[in-house]
């Protein structure tokens, strides 16, 4: 596995000279620069690659939040670190062409220009080529605008090894063992410069005291054992996972498949039940505005023991409708110090009987299973068995 990664490295460094040489003769470089693309970055070097879409959200900015720093981590004469980054900005995004300038800037000064690449025009190509040679796949969005996340994916395929910020993807994966590092623990901050300096130094921290040197750590034979251990467990937690094949036989089996049994049974016999759906709907949000709750009370107020049950009881008037139409909810949890109710649960009451004027009894009982100040209230919401999500009505009645 290493040997065969040593190669894939080597030959995203070749690619990258070549590319990096092109790139010097269209802008009309002198030829001593054009000749120094060849000597730029090395193929035995930890190289962190960096490719996606430009946007200002994606942060890459943040590795230059400290320039000297960087410079020290890059030119390490034992321990060199090197970068190849890739990606387009919007032609509207002045700020994410902003970004790739500051970067082209630094890469040009003298101390790092072997150790630091921006390949341009970023293609399938270019990805393909960097996924499969890089040793560690940077990704350090502001939390919490990664939707997912995909190169990462592929980079952990081909056994990378992610650095990222605990977003998108990286929230599920990084749980499933030692397979890359997290910048931060998902921290939230209000103050997005605070944050960025923050998760720079965090990301500066990983580099020099964790990254780096399990990379350099070499046994007998030049081989990284430790670092070849986090690579497999990588490709064995990530892979089986986050690839196309699971993501569509779960989309087959959660939707796809109960989406088009339901649709059968809709249309059948002349879309009995879609029109019956259709005219119970109706019916609901007509009367739904009169739907209260008349009382609620719970058996007692005082202290339980834990293990107990607390019956908890109300009373709704529900109009036209009727206690088949609607599914009464015990919402519980603890209480923070406002007496809101933090992590809640819900349990659903029976309706025991009904009393006059259209108003319906109903009962349950709360599992005493923790400890401390707990709150409770209840709701009420339509239901009906062909509705394709409990909440898709957007009525609901709290008490």
């Amino acid at each position: 596995l290493w040997r065969t990664h040593e190669r894939r490295r080597e030959r995203l460094v070749n690619f990258a000279r070549r590319r990096l040489g092109r790139q010097l003769r269209e802008r009309g470089a002198p030829d001593t620069e054009i000749d120094a693309a060849a000597e730029a970055l090395d193929p035995e070097a930890l190289t962190i690659g960096f490719a996606r879409r430009f946007a200002t959200y994606k942060r890459l900015n943040i590795i230059l939040m400290d320039p000297d720093r960087l410079t020290r981590i890059l030119t390490n004469a034992e321990r060199p670190v090197q970068f190849i980054i890739a990606g387009k900005a919007h032609p509207a995004d002045s700020q994410g062409k902003e970004l790739i300038r500051s970067i082209v800037h630094f890469a040009r000064k003298p101390e790092v220009r072997r150790h630091i690449v921006f390949v341009e025009d970023y293609d399938i190509n270019v990805a393909r080529y960097m996924v499969q040679g890089v040793d560690c796949w940077l990704n350090t969005p502001r939390r919490p605008n990664e939707a997912s996340g995909t190169s990462g994916m592929k980079a952990a395929a081909n056994g990378a090894l992610n650095i990222s910020v605990p977003d998108g993807w990286w929230c599920e994966a990084m749980r499933l063992g030692k397979n890359g590092w997290s910048i931060g623990r998902g921290e939230d901050y209000k103050d997005t410069a605070l944050q960025d300096v923050v998760e720079s130094e965090a990301l500066y921290e990983i580099l020099e005291n964790e990254v780096v040197p399990m990379f350099y750590d070499r046994a007998s034979g030049g081989v990284p054992r430790d670092w070849l251990q986090r690579m497999k467990a990588s490709i064995r937690t990530i892979c089986p996972v986050f690839n196309s094949n699971r993501m569509l036989e779960e989309y087959t089996e959660r939707f796809y498949v109960p989406f088009s049994q339901r649709r059968n049974e809709l249309r059948a016999n002349g879309r009995a039940r879609s029109l019956a759906l259709t005219a119970w709907k109706q019916k609901v949000a007509q009367v739904w505005d009169k739907v209260h709750f008349t009382a609620m009370d719970s058996e007692t107020g005082g202290p339980l023991e834990f293990g107990a049950q607390l019956k908890v009881w109300a009373e709704v008037y529900l109009d036209e409708l009727t206690s088949d139409d609607v599914v009464v909810e015990v919402y519980y949890g603890d209480a923070d110090r406002k007496g809101g109710i933090v992590h809640g649960r819900t349990i659903t009451a029976e309706c025991t009987k009904k009393l006059d004027n259209n108003v319906y009894h109903f009962e349950t009982h709360i599992p005493c299973d923790t400890t401390g100040d707990h709150a409770f209230t209840v709701r009420v919401i339509p239901d009906h068995k062909d509705l394709s999500h409990r909440h898709s009505t957007g009525l609901i009645a709290w008490a």
